[in-house]
């Protein structure tokens, strides 16, 4: 394809553009929405996001837990707090302190909560950051949480990808857009100011700036009593950064680390996790470890680095968090959860491991509040195991505060993990959540993401319950190579010229669904979104015989146009350069947009977008459909005009979504939509955020597609 006759298709609020999509819009809700089995899925599926029986997950600031809630009553939400005593009733009493919906209408616009920062240690101002629309791209407010007021000369950042960050009551860190040459070629921040109440932003002085083609420039106030301290965060490439102390006189302290590894700091301890196999003061330790050192010894030149954890070829270090006197890693194990606690102290850190995990299930655990306390929250999820949100005193008791009601019988379903045998003779587990007694060649669901070092793990999902699992569908989730399932060795398999090794791991898995008897090609869906929707876009064109149907959401699939697209250019560390000549050689072998074939026959697909989506442009799916039609291919294509690159905005959005998606699945694998067997009485759809900042502040950083 030497010209691209779709390019006007990547003008995304365009005349043309947006009629070409209601027409497509149209059309889709005229295949799936007035099709019998919608109205019922959109109704379950809304009924369990609408749910007041799911968990109101929580951060603690102070006194006060905080909570981002929508329902029904609040299709927007409210941000609220409560006390911890109120929080272990059965009807908590909630103080509202901002409803987005009065605000939406009072604006006129359509509000989408971003996080808050609660500022410490008073706790009587908020930073909150909202979206129009849903996009990444948002705007911070300054909120008082006495007289829930917006601050009269409070802090406002106008509409930008970027954020502030609290250092005390009249100074913030802002890395935003301030005008011509303050932002990156990703789109993202390229200096950090510090400004001050009352000033002007454009007059803050400016604390660090960097280059034009690095991704991503923020700085952190660590309020940590005792241990106060500044941090700025080059992000150079994805997996690229430096970080810095910033000292007196603004001047900047580097820690001497890879460029690659992970560095986060607590009280006195430097904590880093190489991502590549490093070498230093006479040791090597290899990619995917966790080494701990006192930050001020380090930064006097010793290199005297404790080993806290070395992965295996089964293990890997899915995450950590403090609390007071203790730090609790996640670890994986054959895609499988366990907590281990370690405790430092004169003669170096005991080890001891955090019991009661269930086996197939996830485990989440985020310190309470690591100054204060040696609790921690703590979700277990699984696929037919509803989530629970527990409190829990390391080294003591645990109390289970909130339970998911289960909202879908799954007494007849299995959960299991196998093994399916890549092109290469490389071993990939995957899950599969099956209906006992189902005979062989029922229709089936395979998930995937494969990406960004992201790892699929079990979660208690409502939509999925209801939509598809109830129904009689058999659901699989393959860890394939570019995930971090297996620490960063696994996702660096599958990087750039190695990408195709993710698709043969997923079509490997398919293949295997099929061996076993559980399915049939004819019967087996693909689902995927962002970098998903990549992998099922090549799905699509690379293994069309393997697949019955595809979902391919949000997606990546120009990648010939992708770095010049929004945020594309931050994942070029990904995917590589397609303006280089070698690296858009392999490049083409992975683009679904340019490996179509008119000769070709396709299974049906679904491709979903949102308008509003400034992550990864909604010119990929536009395209790819206007290209399928054109070859006279069996496409859907509906475009939600909000909801950013999550694809929806409210809940009905996202029910209505969802509901379009499993629809087409059932009709295009199984000829038409069961009835549903789920009971009532719904509750949480989705994994649970939990362990979020206590002030439920969001992260800033560039973002994965």
């Amino acid at each position: 394809m030497d010209t691209d006759p779709y390019a006007w298709l990547e003008d995304v609020e365009g005349a043309d553009a947006l009629a070409w999509v209601r027409e497509r819009n149209a059309d889709a809700l005229d295949r799936l929405a007035e099709s019998p089995g919608f109205t019922d899925i959109r109704r379950e599926v809304l009924e369990v996001l609408d749910s007041d029986a799911k968990i109101p997950m929580v951060g603690r600031a102070g006194e006060h837990l905080y909570n981002f809630w929508r329902d029904a009553e609040h299709e927007r939400g409210v941000w609220r707090r409560t006390t911890l005593d109120q929080y272990r009733t059965d009807d908590p009493a909630w103080e509202t302190l901002l409803d987005l919906d009065a605000l939406s209408a009072a604006e006129g616009e359509s509000w989408v909560w971003h996080g808050a920062q609660v500022l410490r240690p008073d706790l009587r101002r908020a930073l909150v950051s909202l979206s129009r629309g849903g996009s990444d791209a948002d705007v911070t407010r300054e909120l008082d949480l006495q007289t829930l007021e917006w601050v009269a000369d409070g802090f406002v950042r106008e509409e930008a990808k970027g954020g502030l960050g609290w250092v005390d009551r009249d100074t913030v860190f802002a890395y935003t857009d301030v005008g011509p040459g303050t932002m990156t070629t990703s789109g993202y921040p390229r200096t950090v100011r510090r400004w001050t109440r009352g000033t002007a932003l454009a007059d803050a002085p400016v604390v660090f700036e960097g280059r034009p083609d690095d991704l991503y420039i923020s700085a952190h106030h660590d309020r940590t009593p005792g241990f106060e301290r500044d941090l700025v965060v080059r992000a150079i490439a994805f997996y690229r950064q430096q970080v810095f102390l910033l000292g007196a006189d603004d001047a900047l302290t580097l820690i001497d680390v890879p460029q690659s590894a992970e560095v986060s700091l607590q009280r006195e301890w430097l904590l880093v996790e190489p991502r590549e196999d490093w070498s230093v003061g006479g040791r090597s330790y290899p990619a995917g470890s966790l080494l701990a050192a006192r930050l001020d010894d380090y930064l006097a030149g010793s290199r005297d680095l404790e080993v806290l954890f070395t992965p295996t070829a089964t293990t890997s270090l899915a995450g950590l968090t403090w609390t007071r006197s203790h730090l609790v890693l996640t670890l994986l194990d054959d895609v499988r959860h366990r907590l281990q606690v370690l405790t430092p102290g004169e003669a170096g850190w005991a080890t001891s491991d955090l019991p009661g995990v269930p086996e197939l299930t996830t485990v989440s655990v985020a310190g309470v509040d690591p100054d204060e306390s040696d609790d921690l929250w703590m979700t277990t999820t699984g696929y037919l195991t509803p989530t629970t949100l527990s409190l829990v005193t390391v080294g003591g008791a645990a109390e289970a505060l909130k339970s998911t009601p289960t909202f879908f019988d799954g007494s007849g379903h299995t959960v299991s993990q196998h093994m399916a045998t890549s092109d290469d003779g490389t071993r990939v587990p995957y899950f599969l959540v099956r209906p006992d007694g189902l005979p062989d060649g029922g229709p089936t669901l395979l998930y995937g993401y494969g990406g960004f070092e992201v790892s699929l793990t079990p979660s208690y999902s409502g939509a999925l319950g209801r939509g598809w699992l109830a129904r009689g569908g058999v659901y699989a989730v393959a860890n394939i190579r570019g995930g971090g399932e297996y620490g960063p060795r696994w996702h660096q398999l599958a990087l750039r010229e190695n990408r195709h090794r993710a698709y043969e791991d997923f079509a490997a898995v398919a293949r295997d669904l099929v061996d076993r008897g559980v399915t049939t090609p004819q019967r087996l869906g693909v689902q995927g979104g962002s970098n998903g929707g990549l992998l099922t876009g090549n799905m699509l064109v690379r293994y069309p015989e393997l697949i019955g149907a595809a979902v391919v959401q949000v997606p990546l699939l120009d990648m010939r146009r992708y770095s010049h697209l929004l945020a594309g250019a931050s994942w070029m560390a990904e995917y590589g350069d397609p303006d280089d000549p070698d690296d858009w050689a392999f490049l083409r072998t992975f683009s679904p947009y340019h490996l179509l074939d008119a000769d070709r026959a396709y299974p049906p697909v679904l491709l979903t977008t949102s308008t509003r989506d400034d992550r990864v442009h909604p010119g990929h799916a536009r395209k790819m459909t206007a290209r399928l039609l054109e070859l006279g291919k069996d496409v859907t294509y509906f475009e939600n005009i909000e909801g950013g690159h999550g694809g929806a905005a409210t809940n009905a959005q996202a029910a209505h979504m969802t509901a379009l998606a499993y629809t087409f699945l059932w009709q295009r694998l199984a000829g038409g939509v069961p009835d549903g067997r789920a009971p009532g009485g719904l509750a949480v759809a989705g994994r649970p955020a939990a362990g979020h900042a206590a002030d439920g502040r969001p992260v800033d950083g560039p973002a994965a597609p």
